[in-house]
């Protein structure tokens, strides 16, 4: 046997005889295989050519190819908490069963010292991590939202705060009265480290109009990142896939990450986000097939030229896709989460947090090697 790429535990272990390039011609991909090999941006007909592709294999080999070319075998995760604040929201999007109306009897919020106790409960690991998100809340004051931040500092001083979707960015920017730069600058100056990447969904007007037609638009979602980077705020990417999207909105999805990251350059990860329909509007819908989740990984891994990281969410496709998507293009399988509610409230079936252990063994079962990093990719440590 040998390794058709660099990785030992690599599932492109291929027989001697095998040649991978009249395989992938075969399957009618050489072209895009030049391009990867050379280094040459694909373009969005490319993209929809590997989605369209029924060979999984061959797009997941290219995609290991760039994986493997930015980040060797390394498999990044981190020590970090969730913290949903409150799932009060006026949005109510078709596809989220986290959202509720404030008249909901399921529906919650947390004080500012309710959040405080929660890192305090955590004090004992060693988390470097908080990732803070919630619901567009109809009545809370912008000061609860600073207060949130300097709250968790004031417990703990020396964690980072990844906070609040460029959709409540935006909502905090207009409840400030400060505009969206300033208030940006206020909420650093309170504790905020980065952003996270959830509320990009389907950039498609046509989508957002069918699912989600109350929030930011797909425009306004880029917006609040790209003035977040000008501003030196790092920030992620997402894509929630698997519902009524066609192929060629996620490339046109794709496309305007791309077309984003060339101008400010700030965003850290990409993720792709599968769609849980149970107690959702959606929820006739099924769920994606690993097929799906691993050719979205893959697919992005091969168009995201300008993005270091690509991570499979172990909380969405659960640890054992995580392992294979290792060798689809993901290089980061997220980290120990402590206590996930939104993707579980649509009926996901994976654990709500896992062990640091835990993250190390189905890493280096999957033939990487594991590296723990803080939010911004500092290396932590290696094992």
């Amino acid at each position: 046997m040998v390794h058709g790429a660099n990785g030992p535990g690599c599932i492109f272990n291929i027989d001697k005889g095998m040649d991978m390039e009249n395989y992938i011609n075969k399957a009618g991909l050489a072209d895009i295989l030049v391009k990867i090999n050379q280094g040459i941006r694909l373009t969005v007909d490319d993209g929809i050519r590997l989605y369209q592709s029924p060979d999984l294999l061959a797009v997941g080999y290219m995609a290991n190819l760039v994986r493997e070319r930015l980040n060797g075998n390394r498999a990044y995760f981190i020590y970090n908490q969730h913290i949903n604040y409150s799932n009060i929201c006026t949005n109510l999007c078709k596809f989220c069963a986290f959202g509720k109306a404030k008249e909901s009897d399921q529906a919650y919020e947390m004080t500012v010292e309710d959040v405080k106790e929660k890192v305090r409960e955590r004090l004992d690991e060693p988390i470097t991590e908080i990732h803070l998100v919630g619901g567009i809340h109809p009545d809370l004051p912008y000061y609860y939202y600073r207060q949130m931040l300097m709250g968790i500092k004031e417990v703990r001083p020396e964690v980072h705060i990844q906070a609040f979707t460029c959709v409540e960015l935006a909502h905090l920017a207009e409840i400030s009265g400060l505009g969206l730069t300033e208030t940006l600058r206020d909420l650093v100056v309170a504790g905020l480290g980065s952003i996270p990447g959830g509320g990009a969904e389907v950039f498609s007007p046509r989508i957002r109009k069918l699912t989600c037609e109350k929030k930011l638009s797909g425009e306004g979602w880029l917006a609040v990142a790209q003035n977040a980077h000008r501003l030196g705020i790092r920030s992620n990417a997402t894509m929630l896939y698997g519902h009524i999207e066609s192929v060629e909105e996620r490339i046109e999805h794709l496309d305007m990450l791309r077309r984003a990251q060339d101008e400010t350059g700030g965003f850290l990860t990409y993720i792709p986000l599968a769609f849980h329909p149970r107690n959702t509007e959606l929820h006739d819908l099924s769920r994606t097939t690993g097929i799906d989740d691993l050719k979205n990984i893959a697919v992005a891994r091969c168009f995201l030229d300008n993005f270091t990281h690509i991570k499979a969410y172990w909380i969405m496709i659960g640890p054992k896709l995580t392992q294979i998507a290792l060798s689809f293009g993901a290089d980061d399988v997220d980290g120990t989460v402590k206590e996930e509610i939104i993707t579980h409230m649509a009926g996901a079936d994976t654990d709500q947090a896992m062990s640091r252990d835990q993250l190390l063994r189905i890493i280096r079962e999957a033939g990487r090697q594991p590296v723990e990093r803080d939010t911004l990719y500092n290396v932590l440590r290696e094992y």
